[in-house]
């Protein structure tokens, strides 16, 4: 029998021949001559024991009767790899459904081993991936982190020839990190720029790759996409992402960003995104400032997509919502009702394969990515491949993909206004009301959060090919921010123990000109900072909540996935947490940076009462910490609400300002989110 955590070795060294040396502990798969390819076949005894004494463990590999690969071999090697081409998604699908066909992991490790040598190394990573994170016997696997098997995807092309260079001089106990210039992409005189911590973080792109990891729209398996909510899911993840974006432009004296809501107006934004492609061994390429769509035409790609079709998807999904309902392919009506239709219209506008009818409505998220991706290059005249926008991996780098998204939140916006407001029989909860709220960090005032800049250190070695083994170090800059802690008073007057959802938001008082926000567009801004469950005795309660248990992030060292340190004792609860597929927001990016002088927001708490929202199931083990923009593996998402709630529909009528909104278990305080401009080094 196979051990499964094998399996995981073929995501070292991505491009190197699956025969070659493994992991911390020296491994080899011992492979049948038979699964070789064509190169090494004829000499395969030389190859195969070049490793010679340093192997500490061998891994044999049964030969056995391998599927036909023809369709996943149809993308090259040194091709790129994107989810957002539905070539490419089919290619995927076929490939996962093989990886998931295999009836043992015995069968799994052994056409995994044949395929890796055979298959796009980056689309390999992501058919195993989705499989063992939705096969019962590999579910608790932990998947490296894709910054460390393909770090070209994530850092300058600069830093990566450094990198090599101290690799391959430098023995591995003396070798020094490399630091990541905060400034290689872009110079002051771009105001876009002035973002760079936020769209060219690690975390934060990792958690984007992450999240379509966990939900895919497109497997032969239709259990691996048709998630609890998955919809919604998409719709709200991405829209918290566009009102953490505008924070952070408030925090950088920048106005909320426009929609890119006419395809044939020109981006005005520029985008040189400074990195090679190791797999492809090719520059990303740029995009330059004022460049229009095209029509595509590349016959490569099997696209063939005009932008009169993006257009018409586009009504056709705005007609639906102004009617209330959408027709499936069978020509029955599928309201967009309260409970389901944001669900509806999310499977609908990205498009997956849960779309209601994609004849009819199209596939309009990803083909705009697709679109802005070849911009550059619609026809493929000068063999060009996709920009960032066209990999899930680094699309969150380029300021279009705020504009697109902000375009994509505006359609679900207008089905979301149309909903019924929250009475405040909905939102009240009888007998409970909040008396006060305080946030402390230590040693700092009340109400005031700090945030500076800190420097970490990621192990890339997993993802550098053919050079010496051992640590090789990237230093980082990223935003972080001193822990916190929330003290609620809550007094409950009902004379029996109850259960309340606390609901955590924060967003900014004023809008760009220094006026105070309306409800009505401060409620799109509003970012969730937690939600979690609480018992309320009878008579006051104080609650404190630390930052770091936010239910919307995961800790530094699951985003960074460094699966031989810092990992709980076996068996335990917390080895289960441990397991989980790594997806969740990254705890350095909870709040925005804010200002020097300080930038005023407001701090929203609610306690809803629990026996409206809970869902009953088994959460043990199943690492929900981070469930408020990743659900919970295999398990309905915990809350019966909105995503969003209470925020996600117009407020009432004559509701002008988040003050008017109250109810007696909400309350609000003003908080300060100051940055201080100093650096410190992480203390690992």
């Amino acid at each position: 029998m196979a051990d499964k955590n094998n399996l995981l070795l073929l995501f070292d060294h991505p491009t190197e021949p699956v025969f070659m040396d493994k992991g911390k502990k020296v491994t080899v798969f011992d492979v049948p001559d038979s699964f070789l390819t064509d190169r090494y076949r004829p000499i395969s005894n030389e190859v195969q024991s070049r490793v010679g004494d340093k192997v500490e463990q061998r891994v044999p590999v049964r030969e056995i009767s391998i599927p036909d690969l023809r369709i996943p071999m149809s993308l090259g090697r040194d091709e790129q790899f994107s989810l957002f081409l539905p070539k490419h998604r089919r290619i995927a699908g076929r490939l996962i459904d093989i990886f998931m066909n295999m009836r043992s992991v015995d069968d799994l490790q052994s056409v995994a081993v044949y395929a890796r040598d055979r298959v796009n190394p980056v689309l390999f990573n992501y058919a195993l991936s989705v499989a063992l994170l939705h096969r019962p016997d590999t579910q608790g696997l932990d998947l490296p982190s894709f910054s460390q098997t393909f770090p070209d995807r994530f850092i300058d092309s600069q830093v990566i020839r450094k990198m090599r260079e101290e690799s391959f001089v430098v023995q591995p106990g003396s070798r020094m990190p490399i630091t990541i210039p905060r400034d290689y992409t872009a110079s002051d005189l771009d105001p876009e720029h002035r973002l760079w911590y936020f769209r060219e973080d690690l975390g934060v792109n990792l958690h984007h790759w992450h999240w379509h990891l966990v939900y895919p729209f497109e497997a032969a398996d239709r259990s691996i996409v048709a998630k609890d909510r998955r919809g919604e899911l998409f719709y709200y993840m991405h829209q918290q992402v566009i009102a953490r974006y505008n924070a952070e432009r408030f925090s950088n004296n920048l106005a909320r960003v426009l929609p890119f809501n006419n395809l044939r107006d020109p981006i005005a934004e520029g985008y040189f995104p400074k990195m090679d492609s190791l797999v492809a061994s090719r520059a990303w390429p740029p995009r330059f400032e004022s460049t229009r769509l095209s029509d595509l035409n590349r016959e490569a790609d099997q696209l063939n997509v005009e932008i009169g079709d993006l257009e018409r998807w586009r009504d056709r999904i705005y007609e639906a919502i102004h009617q209330g309902f959408v027709m499936d392919e069978r020509g029955n009506r599928v309201p967009l009702d309260e409970a389901t239709g944001i669900d509806t219209l999310g499977n609908m506008v990205e498009s997956s394969i849960l779309s209601p009818n994609r004849v009819l409505y199209g596939d309009l998220h990803n083909n705009g990515h697709t679109f802005i991706s070849y911009a550059h290059d619609p026809t493929s005249k000068h063999l060009e491949s996709f920009g960032v926008m066209g990999d899930v991996s680094t699309a969150m780098r380029d300021p279009v993909f705020y504009k697109w998204h902000s375009y994509i939140d505006r359609i679900f916006q207008e089905h979301k206004i149309r909903l019924p407001a929250y009475t405040e029989n909905q939102l009240n909860y009888s007998g409970v009301s909040i008396e006060g709220i305080q946030v402390d960090t230590n040693g700092g005032r009340p109400n005031n959060l700090t945030t500076f800049w800190q420097q970490s250190d990621v192990d890339m070695s997993r993802g550098f090919d053919f050079l010496p083994r051992g640590n090789v170090f990237a230093r980082f800059t990223h935003l972080q921010h001193l822990p916190f802690t929330y003290t609620i008073s809550v007094n409950n007057s009902s004379g029996a123990q109850r259960f309340g959802y606390v609901r955590i938001f924060i967003a900014p008082k004023n809008d760009e000109r220094g006026q105070p926000m309306l409800m009505r567009e401060q409620r799109s801004m509003m970012i969730e900072l937690d939600k979690f469950v609480t018992a309320l005795n009878p008579g006051p309660n104080t609650i404190r909540r630390r930052s770091t248990e936010s239910s919307v992030t995961i800790p530094f060292e699951r985003t960074f996935r460094n699966l031989d340190a810092n990992r709980p004792a076996a068996g335990t609860p917390e080895e289960l947490e441990f397991n989980f597929c790594g997806c969740g927001w990254p705890n350095h990016m909870l709040v925005p940076k804010g200002l020097p002088e300080g930038l005023p927001c407001v701090l929203f708490i609610m306690v809803s009462n629990y026996e409206n929202d809970r869902v009953d199931q088994q959460l043990v083990g199943r690492c929900s910490d981070a469930a408020s923009y990743c659900g919970v593996r295999d398990r309905l998402y915990p809350d019966r609400q909105s995503m969003g709630f209470p925020f996600d529909r117009l407020p009432r009528t004559g509701v002008d300002r988040l003050v008017n909104f109250l109810t007696p278990n909400m309350s609000i305080v003003d908080v300060n989110i100051r940055h201080e401009n100093r650096t410190v080094q992480r203390q690992n």
